[in-house]
């Protein structure tokens, strides 16, 4: 019950938050509108929303076995190494510098852009790209999502590596967890996270992945781009200061979204069906050939 009551309270709040960004960036006659067309603009990017819904259920179901899996393959922990790698290149760790600065109002700020603002972020270009008049920009977002979750997918199996507060709880608070505000989304984010996968960080690299689309649509949505880099960059600092990410965590997250940018501009989910179908049939077709031949 206590879960729901949380996730009651998230909905309400970015909910209230998408109205007001709906209301602000897009206006209501234009909603209504592409509200009304919807068919085809779902039909238009059906498949690469089955695509990322896919890849969501294959993470969901798998978060308790990826740690599993990764220790009997290949059991290679990171975490030493991203703390000495650290402690060579700063006098003093990232992390240990943001949380010096700590104060409530600091941390009720990271706390509700690392949960709120993070989900808002997301979601809200869903309806910013749903109301063009193309679906193009709004099958890039779903692409580049795709490609975040599956790359980091594989990251989570090929590296085990632990956050700051878990590696060592002696030198690095666990805000998140202590904090007064919010409590229970200390809550939320130990039911929904697993304490081996943070490298990458998803949060700064889905976060900062709406921020580069929202950079590269400005010319449609010219305000939406500050908006949405002071939340990216809010949430990519809450990670460190909540004490759930490495600095490496985050600058790796960073990278992985501009991949995932243009893997989401120059690929498509129909186009690498188109390509991978190509492929098969001149390989296969080949041999068949051959062995008709021979």
């Amino acid at each position: 019950m206590a879960l729901v009551a949380v996730l009651i309270e998230l909905v309400l709040v970015v909910v209230t938050m998408l109205v007001t960004a709906t209301l602000v960036f897009v206006g209501p006659r234009r909603f209504v509108t592409a509200v009304r067309d919807f068919r085809w603009r779902l039909e238009a990017c059906a498949l690469p929303l089955a695509v990322l819904a896919g890849v969501l259920f294959l993470r969901w179901a798998t978060g308790d076995l990826l740690p599993q899996l990764s220790w009997r393959l290949l059991g290679s922990n990171i975490t030493p190494y991203i703390f000495e790698l650290e402690r060579t290149v700063f006098s003093q760790n990232p992390v240990t510098v943001l949380q010096a600065f700590q104060t409530e109002v600091i941390t009720t700020y990271f706390v509700f852009s690392y949960i709120y603002g993070y989900a808002f972020l997301l979601t809200f270009p869903f309806i910013a790209y749903f109301v063009l008049e193309e679906m193009d920009d709004l099958s890039t977002l779903l692409v580049a999502y795709t490609a975040n979750y599956a790359i980091g997918l594989i990251c989570y199996v090929l590296f085990i590596a632990y956050g700051p507060r878990n590696f060592d709880p002696f030198l690095f608070e666990g805000v998140l967890y202590q904090a007064e505000v919010f409590p229970a989304s200390g809550y939320l984010t130990h039911t929904v996270n697993v304490p081996e996968n943070v490298f990458p960080s998803l949060h700064t690299s889905m976060a900062m992945t709406v921020f580069f689309l929202a950079w590269l649509t400005r010319e449609k949505y010219p305000l939406w781009v500050p908006v949405a880099g002071i939340l990216a960059v809010s949430v990519l600092i809450s990670t460190m200061y909540l004490g759930i990410h490495w600095l490496s965590d985050a600058i790796a997250g960073v990278v992985l979204a501009l991949v995932s940018v243009y893997i989401g501009v120059h690929y498509s989910v129909e186009g690498v069906l188109e390509s991978t179908k190509g492929y098969l049939i001149a390989r296969f077709g080949r041999i068949g050939s051959e062995s008709r031949r021979g």
